[in-house]
């Protein structure tokens, strides 16, 4: 992580995630129209795969034990079209949303955590939906859209961080190390939202060299980074003077059990807030400008400690990190551009060379691997590898830098 982040960049690229959908609609559904969902601890049963575009409402019924949730994603699995959440058993509620042509995803999540049961394929035909209704309304949709997608990212969190935590403090470190870059990356998508929480990302994310810097307690996944890739001999700390062997030993088993330990807390700590009034108002407060700023700090994220390969330091999974926080930024970015797009022709050129500037990272990324199938580990990086990253970067971060001044015109 990068230690300088401020509240404003956090709810910025939390309010940034949102315009993934469309607004719903001001017309009524009829009760006839609506599309049935059953939710149950192991499925996620909807009426049929298949609607016609424009205002869809799911009635969602919740037959399991637990309080549930129900969602609609777009294509690539992430982004959320519009959730529903806090089902008591035997309840029901209704989501509705305007769908674009195109195609989408349906989940459940009993217990309203973790990867959520019964993901299956949502087709929407027909004609695009012009949006429709207040100004202000279609914004702070998109700021509740936000929400629900960090939301979602943190419980996922919480229990590949348990499980994560479960095999270090075994000492099962082959386990341990493969789980490491993928759990990561859902907090890594969403990371300026702890940032804004006091000294709750420095104990979760902070590098060796950055908690000795500030005279910290070094604590978290770094932390526990360094007893999985214990360091060579003749290696240096992040800093490139500090021999990793000074003042060093790897964690005894008490240790290890008290930094595990601390992480689950923590992170069961950003869970809370993710799920309370405080983070809605934040988010409410921040509008639609932190949509596009947003975007922009999660790439300077990559810039500033991903490119440099100083985050994952140990284990060289820093692309895993840098895959992250594009497809967070991404999402920001999504979510703020149709108020962009909406600005005229100089809005529209705008978007289209963001558009354009993510296309071109995302492709250099896959040269390299993917989060699903894995990376190299960093090092194995040339030179002009890293170059190329950095000046995609940089043309992407220049039109970026311009998004929010366009969105609010």
């Amino acid at each position: 992580m990068t230690p300088s982040r401020t509240l404003a960049s956090l709810t910025a690229v939390g309010a940034a995630a949102l315009v993934l959908a469309g607004c719903v609609a001001k017309a009524d559904v009829a009760a006839s129209d609506a599309l049935t969902v059953s939710s149950t601890a192991d499925a996620c049963s909807v009426s049929t795969a298949t609607a016609s575009s424009g205002t869809l409402a799911f009635e969602v019924a919740n037959e399991g034990d637990d309080v549930t949730e129900f969602y609609l994603l777009a294509e690539d699995g992430l982004r959320i079209v519009g959730e529903v959440e806090n089902i008591a058993p035997g309840a029901s509620r209704t989501l509705t949303v305007v769908a674009q042509p195109g195609e989408y995803f349906t989940l459940c999540k009993p217990g309203m955590i973790g990867e959520g049961v019964g993901r299956a394929a949502f087709t929407v035909s027909g004609d695009a939906v012009a949006l429709e209704g207040p100004d202000a309304e279609q914004k702070q949709q998109a700021v509740d859209l936000y929400a629900a997608f960090v939301k979602d990212q943190v419980e996922q969190l919480a229990p590949a961080a348990d499980e994560f935590v479960t095999a270090y403090e075994s000492g099962d470190d082959a386990a341990a190390r493969q789980q490491f870059p993928q759990v990561r990356a859902f907090y890594e998508r969403i990371e300026p939202v702890a940032e804004a929480l006091g000294d709750l990302d420095p104990r979760i994310d902070y590098r060796e060299v950055d908690a000795v810097a500030e005279g910290l307690d070094w604590t978290g996944f770094h932390r526990i980074e360094k007893d999985l890739w214990v360091p060579a001999q003749d290696a240096l700390n992040a800093d490139g003077e500090t021999p990793a062997w000074q003042d060093w030993a790897p964690s005894t088993p008490q240790e290890r059990a008290a930094f595990g330990d601390q992480l689950v807390a923590d992170v069961a700590e950003l869970n809370d807030y993710v799920h309370s009034d405080d983070f809605q108002t934040a988010l409410d407060e921040q509008g639609v400008a932190g949509l596009s700023n947003g975007a922009i700090a999660l790439l300077d994220e990559v810039a500033t400690g991903k490119i440099s390969g100083e985050e994952d330091w140990w284990s060289g999974t820093d692309l895993f990190d840098f895959a992250a926080n594009v497809e967070g930024s991404k999402m920001a970015f999504s979510l703020a551009r149709d108020f962009a797009a909406s600005k005229g022709e100089e809005g529209q050129a705008l978007v289209e060379e963001i558009d354009a500037g993510y296309a071109e990272l995302e492709a250099l990324l896959a040269a390299h691997g993917s989060l699903e199938a894995g990376f190299g580990n960093y090092r194995e990086l040339t030179d002009d590898d890293k170059r190329e990253f950095t000046d995609l970067i940089n043309a992407l971060a220049e039109p970026l830098s311009q998004l929010t001044s366009t969105v609010l015109e």
